[in-house]
């Protein structure tokens, strides 16, 4: 009786605020309870102000785009919820927002409208010239978010996406607590960005890259893999992260170009293994593992050299340079040098 009591109040107040079909949504992924914790705000104010543990779910009905401080916001729910709690949420993504606002008017006036909509909320957000005025402005409100990057706020934020779904132009998502937020100071946000790779010795380095994905989305590579698998070339299959100017700077290599500074500093050399994240290197076979700690990474993988399609094809092609490398390294980088610059000028090799 009670239960549905809470069911019905709840209802009323979700109805009224976001409508039926966000309310069958919510019904059809929480046990609504005197556990269930809703509110409709952009600030921290009603989130810190709960005692840690009252509540098993927390719902907002405000959308994240109004959030001026995301990540804040994400680390309190957090500390409130439990192990398991679940926190759902809403947001306004490129994807959903650039589809609306090009029924808004007719043609050509869509595009100008757009054009002029992603300098304002998109672009001075990110840009150092822009980004406090653009905020001073707005107080965060109607910034514009992709969704690889709010997923990826989440994971930062120590939760894992337990479902999604667009709703009356939003993506709603269902996430749930995993472990602590990791309070990371310096989010990989600008043009130029370092990635956690394994270096030799197993030693952690960060490698120079342009970037090509959207913002935080490095959280999300074990989910993408969980999703998606692996494609042929050992890339993550249908890799959302990747925006549309990344693609292109990845197909000619041209994100790879900052990693000159990797060499300069002495942490990989011209030729070798591709230097890897922790999770992807996970996928390999201990041995192999255990092989890679023996040499630095390199500039220009035997990848190019023997061009494998799969993981396994992958592994074999590092297993023979690596342990010919060792026998004789000078010999061994020559010969793959000139195998990679055929392939590459001659085969028109291209990354993916």
């Amino acid at each position: 009786m009670t239960n549905n009591i809470v069911l019905n109040t709840n209802k009323e107040l979700i109805v009224s605020q976001v409508g039926e079909e966000v309310f069958e949504f919510l019904n059809q992924n929480v046990e609504f309870s005197d556990q269930t914790f809703i509110t409709s705000t952009n600030t921290r104010f009603n989130i810190d102000s709960l005692n840690v543990g009252t509540y098993n779910t927390i719902i907002n009905l405000k959308r994240v785009n109004d959030f001026r401080w995301i990540n804040k916001y994400f680390e309190s729910v957090n500390k409130k919820l439990p192990v398991g709690g679940l926190f759902i949420d809403s947001v306004e993504t490129y994807a959903v927002r650039k589809k609306r606002l090009l029924k808004k008017f007719p043609k050509p006036f869509n595009y100008i409208y757009y054009f002029f909509d992603v300098l304002l909320t998109r672009v001075s957000p990110k840009m150092k010239l822009t980004q406090n005025l653009y905020f001073f402005l707005t107080k965060g409100k109607g910034r514009v978010i992709s969704r690889p990057e709010v997923l990826g706020r989440l994971y930062s934020c120590g939760f894992e996406i337990v479902k999604e779904e667009v709703i009356n132009n939003k993506l709603y998502f269902v996430s749930r607590k995993i472990a602590e937020p990791c309070f990371n100071l310096n989010p990989t946000y600008g043009l130029l960005i370092k990635l956690n790779r394994v270096g030799k010795n197993g030693k952690p380095i960060k490698v120079y890259k342009f970037r090509t994905m959207h913002p935080y989305a490095e959280y999300l590579q074990q989910y993408v893999f969980e999703k998606n698998n692996l494609k042929e070339g050992g890339k993550l299959n249908d890799d959302f992260r990747i925006s549309t100017p990344g693609k292109i700077l990845r197909k000619y290599w041209i994100d790879e170009l900052p990693m000159i500074i990797n060499l300069f500093k002495g942490e990989i050399k011209f030729i070798g293994v591709r230097p890897l994240s922790p999770h992807y290197l996970s996928l390999y076979k201990v041995e192999l593992q255990e092989l890679r700690k023996n040499t630095k990474p390199g500039l220009l993988p035997p990848f190019y050299a023997d061009l494998p399609k799969t993981l396994d094809e992958i592994m074999i092609s590092e297993e023979n340079y690596l342990k010919m490398y060792i026998k004789n390294p000078i010999e061994t980088d020559i010969k793959y040098f000139l195998k990679v610059v055929f392939n590459i000028v001659i085969k028109k090799a291209r990354s993916n």
